[in-house]
């Protein structure tokens, strides 16, 4: 499968609705955002346009034999390129076709490319899906900024 600069990230559905935003403190997500904002210098980190509204994306990645979500860092993107990262939900707003269109433009490929992509990201969601009991590692931010979420997290 062809490496891209811009990917779909499919979160398993046990995972939803475990952002970093709705489980820190104000305090902490506006350190953590600020953070990614301060590295990516005013551009997007993955496609690089300048934008005067960028926004905090949390990256992961996923040990499917540990059954591990497993926090790797905080980005600034582009809304743009944080429409393609969640194609789901962008497809569901009906921004589906300009997603497309940016996937390609960004990583140099085509239609036929971008949809092959989203077939791959789509078969490893659904297989994802299969495996329950989820344990998320926030290892990062204790290394980063010294502190977990309220909750706790699985450190």
């Amino acid at each position: 499968m062809k490496k891209y600069k811009l990917n779909f990230e499919m979160v398993p559905e046990e995972c939803w609705y475990s952002n970093l935003r709705s489980v820190l403190t104000r305090g902490q997500w506006d350190a953590v955002r600020f953070d990614a904002y301060s590295r990516a210098g005013g551009k997007c980190m993955i496609c690089g346009a300048r934008s005067s509204r960028l926004e905090a994306h949390e990256q992961w990645s996923y040990d499917d034999k540990k059954r591990l979500q497993k926090l790797e860092t905080v980005i600034a993107v582009c809304r743009r390129c944080h429409e393609v990262i969640h194609i789901g939900r962008t497809f569901l707003v009906g921004r589906g076709a300009e997603a497309e269109e940016h996937f390609c433009k960004v990583n140099g490929c085509t239609q036929s490319e971008f949809h092959a992509a989203l077939a791959e990201a789509n078969r490893v969601y659904l297989e994802r899906n299969k495996t329950e009991g989820w344990t998320t590692d926030l290892r990062w931010l204790k290394d980063r900024f010294g502190f977990a979420p309220p909750f706790g997290g699985d450190l």
